[in-house]
């Protein structure tokens, strides 16, 4: 994916947390919780803690798969890779479509809370709030997650103050007789069994904040840590709020109520006047029901982005505008939501999601299992999730067993829109694409076909979230050796064999090795990875060897060998690192991954006439450089100096320090220290002066 099409990365922490918190907070609080006492009795506050508790497993896998893959689309992304695109089309397009309707639910929600107490038509004002939040997407992520910010910020804070006042005022009064006589499993365990899954939907948008993956700064730790927090603030106002509502409130005035956080509201805040602690709920609930609703527009918005990338959906659905957001999915989602409000009953057709979300969350963690088991070595998540697969199982049972409970209508309309999205991937997309997901490394297993270029894919995400290394890019790049094929060098095999004695005389000169391990990298057509048409490289790790080695080989004419058939073999590269350092090899073949792809390469490569030049070709990242610390050249003036004190050409940023296994990220204050690797972005020119400067 070229550099322009990227989305940039400007989400925090907290950035995950407010779209994960916010796309919980709607109806689920706010109308549902009365509905639910009325199916179980006053036990309603235990399903939402066991519902709490069941979402869990597919947390664990959410995190994984965005930490591994963070990209735009999050459910679609990842099925696509790891079921097919088929798999990813449904997931991609109906996710699309079922986050809409909640979105658009969640408005009309918000409308119908405020014309309980205030004269607002509900309609209109659904209407002018998408299109608000439309257009705040368009103008930025940053802008539109600072807006999700100060709503989930509101919320959180009247609800932990509505808490601490429910709390103080039980501890304080008798329970009410009418709710002491209540039967606490009115309906027997069916009952209760019933009620998890009604409320089960309210935690379901702890897992949207994937399909924003792309742009989380740190996504190994953001991500996990967020949806965390997220889950953990959402099972304590959810369990102790609804336990206050069910102790405060008579059973017929809980179970008629379509504001019950207002009616116990009334009830419990003493310590300032009722009115304005009602105003207070409303203000709350508001911002609940407008945070889902700006969090929907924000996710559902990435599917049609990452679906055009891979030629799912109309290339201009991927298309990124000034304000580095993709400007035609937003304004098209948000025409969609419109539509959908002017046009369905959207509380009937919001069932929908609520069945949807559940078979995907089947599917994801069915993708976990794949990707695993497929023993992709670039499948390498920042976090994994633990007691695997047990808790992939767990995971796929209990959606099972939710969607048994949803009712005919909502596996109906699921079953529809699944049928919708397989007819759209065979009328548009059939033809078009020729990626197949990692389901096929599994089958490679079993002597059958894999998908070469999901290796070379996921290298290239390794590259970007900067995993850790001990020497640069560069450094690697500058000690390799280039052979380049004579005229009278046409056997390829005879070529390969002579880069692998050159490493074997380079190892065993400097490192005292064994010679075996050479046989793992001669026979080339065994297990060559293919980066590029004409472009493979080999690798092998070795145990005790100090530093990598690398050769490739430039084929100018281009090659052919009986492995490859009549594809000619232009560029050969064969690398070797230490056992020690197990995720090396993917630093380093993952920022070649992403120079080969761009279009020159082949050309820049093939036209090198020399060594230097060759390895030019592999260093010209335009917009990055690593610089690593050392007292024996010009990088020395930084040594001991904090960051805010560096003199950088133009708009150069130091966006990260790797300082021994450790990743800092820089503050001003930061000070630098001999031996630090220092990963600084910049423009072109800024960039080029940079590297001008150092090998002055």
């Amino acid at each position: 994916m070229a550099k322009k099409e990227r989305l940039s990365k400007k989400l925090t922490l907290f950035d995950v947390y407010a779209v994960s918190t916010g796309a919980m907070f709607s109806s689920g609080f706010f109308l549902l919780p009365g509905i639910a006492a009325m199916e179980t009795g006053n036990s309603v506050y235990l399903s939402y803690l066991v519902a709490g508790f069941l979402i869990l497993p597919s947390m664990l896998t959410v995190a994984e798969l965005s930490t591994a893959m963070p990209r735009a689309g999050g459910a679609y992304y990842f099925l696509d890779r790891s079921l097919g695109p088929l798999v990813g089309t449904i997931g991609g397009l109906g996710s699309w479509i079922a986050l809409i309707f909640k979105s658009a639910f969640a408005l009309i929600g918000m409308g119908a809370y405020l014309s309980l107490y205030i004269d607002v038509p509900m309609l209109p004002l659904a209407l002018v709030l998408t299109a608000v939040f439309g257009v705040l997407n368009v103008f930025g992520a940053k802008e539109t997650a600072f807006l999700q910010r100060l709503l989930v910020s509101a919320l959180v804070l009247i609800m932990g103050y509505f808490l601490l006042e429910g709390v103080e005022y039980l501890t304080g009064n008798s329970l009410l007789p009418e709710m002491q006589k209540d039967n606490f499993l009115t309906n027997g365990l069916s009952g209760f069994a019933s009620t998890v899954g009604l409320v089960f939907v309210s935690y379901a948008g702890l897992t949207k904040v994937a399909s924003i993956s792309e742009e989380v700064q740190n996504p190994d730790k953001a991500i996990p840590l967020g949806m965390t927090l997220s889950l953990l603030t959402a099972s304590l106002v959810y369990v102790l709020g609804v336990f206050i509502m069910v102790k405060v409130l008579p059973a017929s005035t809980l179970f008629s109520s379509l504001t019950p956080v207002t009616d116990a509201g009334q009830v419990v805040i003493t310590w300032i006047p009722e009115s304005i602690g009602i105003l207070l709920i409303i203000v709350a609930a508001i911002a609940a029901f407008a945070s889902t609703g700006n969090a929907g527009i924000m996710s559902a918005s990435r599917y049609p982005l990452a679906m055009s990338r891979d030629g799912l959906m109309p290339t201009i659905f991927g298309k990124i505008g000034r304000f580095e957001t993709p400007h035609i999915s937003v304004i098209s989602t948000t025409f969609v939501m419109i539509l959908v409000l002017l046009l369905f009953d959207v509380e009937a057709v919001a069932k929908l999601a609520s069945a949807f979300q559940l078979l995907l969350f089947f599917l994801l963690n069915l993708a976990v299992v794949v990707m695993r088991e497929s023993k992709i070595e670039a499948y390498k998540p920042g976090f994994s999730s633990p007691l695997y697969p047990w808790v992939q199982v767990l995971g796929m049972v209990i959606s099972l067993l939710l969607i048994a409970q949803m009712g005919f209508l909502a596996v109906g309309l699921t079953g529809t829109l699944i049928i919708i999205c397989i007819a759209w991937y065979f009328y548009y997309a059939q033809g078009k694409v020729k990626r197949q997901g990692a389901i096929y490394h599994v089958h490679a297993r079993l002597g059958q076909m894999r998908n070469e270029a999901l290796e070379h894919e996921l290298m290239t995400i390794i590259n970007e979230k900067n995993m850790d290394s001990s020497m640069t890019y560069q450094e690697v790049i500058a000690r390799s050796e280039i052979i380049r094929a004579q005229s009278k060098d046409r056997n390829l095999d005879v070529l390969s064999k002579k880069a692998v004695q050159s490493l074997e005389h380079r190892l065993q000169k400097e490192n005292n090795l064994e010679t075996g391990w050479a046989s793992a990298l001669t026979d080339i057509a065994i297990q060559a990875t293919r980066l590029k048409q004409g472009v493979y490289f080999k690798y092998v790790q070795l145990e005790g060897l100090r530093m990598p080695e690398m050769v490739a080989i430039q084929c100018q004419g281009g090659l052919t060998m009986p492995a490859f058939g009549e594809e000619k073999i232009h560029a050969l590269i064969f690398l070797v690192t230490p056992e020690e350092q197990p995720l090396l090899h993917m630093r380093i073949i993952g920022h070649m991954a992403e120079l080969i792809e761009a279009e020159e390469f082949l050309d820049r490569w093939v036209s090198a006439k020399n060594e230097r030049s060759l390895k030019e070709v592999l260093l010209s990242d335009e917009r990055l450089i690593h610089i690593r610390l050392r007292k024996n050249n010009q990088s020395s003036v930084w040594i001991d100096k904090e960051i805010m004190e560096m003199e950088l050409p133009g708009e150069c940023l130091v966006t990260i320090i790797e300082r021994k296994k450790e990743i800092i990220i820089p503050k001003g204050r930061t000070k630098m220290q001999e031996g630090d690797v220092l990963s600084i972005l910049g423009y072109p020119n800024d960039i080029k002066e940079l590297r001008e400067w150092l090998e002055h």
